[in-house]
């Protein structure tokens, strides 16, 4: 494609390049949301005593809400375009609290009193994260409905990753970058990838600005290494922001920082579940979690393990041998979810139909499991029959939040990633349930696990956590 041709295609499409819209939609979405923090403060301190607070008293500090935007817009959370999820929570939880502490110190030093009014706010900056977060869901849902929040970025490199990069942005559920020009310096004959238009010449960046006013260029690989710095300084350098995706992704992670060795630059990174400080945190994290849920679904528990016990001969616990840490072996715990002859009828399945064989042999599960009791595909698809697994976490043998469980025969699957990923304990939750559960392939979920043991904050167990509990709700990819 020529740039004559890229003027009509992409005239006809967008009129506009910055992140006004998305920053717009971001900013409603938190006002509405800490609009309803606000109100389920005082909400649960009247529900206590209703004659300790006038709850529609709540509206008279709504003045308050644009000191709440401009901590955020410090924050770095507007327009909050492909911020990590555990970046936002993180930075969402310290304006928060930083906002809702203002206001509970200023109150103090009016009034010199610590009031139900006081208590209310406490509540409020609980409430507030998983508000905020749901409420900016929502307005990333519209704006990419309404295709009304993407900005507009210039893709450099037409290779693998500029593929891919191309293929994340355009199926992304988040408002964010719209690739609408791909660079490259090859020889390929593609012109459009994904209906995303291709130009065989990477120094068309200063013009490309100067006709568009496309603020972000987001470079890849390109087909001829050798033009790089030729193409960087000519070309990339004219847009206002840049995006570098290193060749060595897989060895990055989100708290990547920047080291100058005397002129060279380096990226500094740490494997973070190594230092005993942090797991001493996670540890401390999953026991009181794991005891207080514990102590809150005990009656729940029970009656699940009196039904398992009448529907169904057997016993109501279920051990199966799992890794874990380290590569040791112990007994993961579940309701026992499939008949006592289990064995014996997944053998006559996978002897009389090869298309089951080979989704078993591709991902250990099957969607029509004939072992599986009644109740226990309704355990199954509410993974109630996995709590359980609050045992194997109070031993010590399994986290809240980490890698997937897996049994002997899934070892060879993680080929030379095994020992990394098992340097840690497994997980009762972890990034592959919350991105799809059973629908991601083995590829996918090493993907996961790698990236959250380089990543890895209790932001992100939190965030791990808080999507967990939507996507059981929704019942998504559990069989």
């Amino acid at each position: 494609m020529t740039l004559t041709d890229f003027d009509i295609w992409y005239r006809s499409r967008y009129r506009r390049t910055s992140s006004a819209i998305t920053t717009t939609g971001m900013i409603v979405s938190d006002l509405i949301g800490c609009m309803l923090s606000f109100g389920a403060g005082f909400f649960f301190v009247n529900l206590y005593d209703i004659h300790l607070i006038n709850f529609k008293s709540f509206v008279t500090y709504w003045p308050y809400l644009p000191v709440f935007i401009l901590i955020f817009q410090v924050n770095n959370l507007y327009p909050g375009v492909f911020l990590a999820p555990a970046e936002e929570l993180r930075h969402l939880v310290v304006s928060s609290f930083l906002t809702h502490g203002g206001i509970i110190l200023s109150r103090y030093i009016e009034d010199k009193e610590f009031d139900a009014i006081s208590a209310a706010f406490i509540i409020s900056f609980a409430c507030s994260p998983v508000i905020l977060l749901n409420y900016r869901a929502l307005a990333h849902r519209f704006l990419v409905r309404t295709r009304l929040g993407g900005i507009p970025a210039v893709i450099f490199g037409a290779g693998k990753t500029g593929k891919m990069l191309v293929d994340r942005l355009l199926n992304s559920k988040k408002a964010g970058y719209t690739p609408v020009l791909i660079l490259d310096n090859g020889t390929g004959t593609e012109e459009m990838y994904h209906g995303v238009p291709i130009i065989r010449d990477t120094m068309l960046g200063p013009e490309v600005v100067g006709r568009y006013n496309i603020k972000m260029a987001i470079v890849t690989s390109l087909s001829d290494p050798q033009d790089w710095n030729k193409t960087f300084r000519a070309s990339v350098a004219a847009f206002r922001y840049h995006v570098l995706i290193p060749k060595f992704s897989s060895f990055t992670d989100i708290w990547m920082s920047v080291r100058d060795f005397d002129g060279i630059l380096g990226f500094v990174t740490s494997h973070k579940l190594k230092m005993p400080w942090n797991l001493r945190i996670k540890r401390f994290v999953d026991l009181g979690a794991s005891l207080l849920m514990g102590l809150i679904l005990l009656p729940l528990l029970l009656f699940i393990a009196f039904l398992v016990k009448a529907t169904s001969p057997g016993p109501a616990l279920f051990g199966h041998t799992r890794i874990g840490q380290g590569g040791t072996r112990f007994k993961a715990y579940k309701f026992r979810s499939m008949a006592k002859n289990a064995e014996e009828l997944l053998q006559k399945l996978l002897e009389a139909d090869p298309q089951a064989r080979a989704e078993w042999e591709a991902n250990r599960k099957i969607k029509n499991d004939p072992r599986i009791t009644k109740l226990g595909k309704f355990l199954r698809q509410t993974s109630l029959d996995e709590f359980p697994q609050l045992i194997n976490i109070i031993k010590g043998e399994m986290s809240l939040v980490g890698p997937r469980p897996i049994v002997e025969d899934e070892a060879a699957k993680y080929g030379e990633d095994f020992n990394r990923i098992f340097s840690v304990k497994p997980g009762l939750s972890g990034l592959w349930q919350v991105s799809g559960r059973s629908d991601t392939d083995y590829n996918e979920r090493v993907a996961f696990d790698m990236y959250y043991l380089q990543s890895w904050s209790v932001w992100l167990d939190l965030w791990v956590l808080y999507k967990t509990v939507w996507v059981v709700l929704k019942g998504k990819g559990a069989y």
